[in-house]
């Protein structure tokens, strides 16, 4: 896509990756934002990259997932209880796209995208519980124990835990300190 909006003469690129992208990851997923991101950088310089951390909203795939978890188990595991994550509406994720093509100062900026709370993965889980009325125990799942999990789930239709999710929950998912976000793009979380 950068490659033929560069050759069309088109001024304007919004590349959305996520927070986490980095070449040296052990994560498929992150490691393959980070290339992604270097791909579009080097057909279209200028153009503006938006790292999201987790993105919710109505048909989401993370919120819903573990709705549906709810209605289903007697309790809900929790696996890596204590990293750390900021989700971002969708709604937002879109305006800081349609505000990066308007800026001028946007262009070849790279914005990580948090919304305005940061949460621990556990307290994730006890929100959707809470919001889903759903009283079950969290059972903290040894890592050990979600690898193994994963080696078998990662081959069931729609892959409901893989061992590249496992490498995700290991690190923190939240816009850094000296990183310019959703205020500086004039977008109030």
């Amino acid at each position: 896509v950068a490659r033929l909006a560069a050759s069309a003469g088109v001024e304007r690129l919004v590349d959305v990756s996520a927070i986490g992208a980095d070449p040296a990851s052990p994560s498929r997923y992150a490691s393959s934002k980070a290339a992604g991101e270097q791909a579009v950088r080097a057909a279209f310089p200028q153009a503006t990259i938006l790292r999201p951390s987790i993105v919710f909203g109505p048909d989401d795939h993370f919120f819903n997932r573990f709705a549906a978890l709810a209605r289903l188990s007697p309790v809900m595991p929790v696996i890596a209880g204590g990293t750390r994550m900021q989700p971002v509406y969708v709604g937002d994720v879109a305006d800081a796209v349609m505000a990066a093509l308007g800026r001028a100062d946007a262009a070849g900026a790279v914005y990580e995208l948090g919304g305005p709370r940061v949460w621990t993965f556990r307290e994730l889980i006890a929100y959707v519980l809470k919001e889903t009325h759903r009283h079950r125990p969290m059972v903290d799942i040894p890592m050990a124990l979600a690898r193994l999990q994963a080696c078998l789930l990662e081959l069931v239709p729609g892959k409901p835990l893989t061992r590249d999710q496992l490498l995700m929950l290991a690190r923190d998912n939240v816009v850094a300190a000296d990183m310019p976000g959703l205020p500086d793009l004039g977008i109030v979380p």
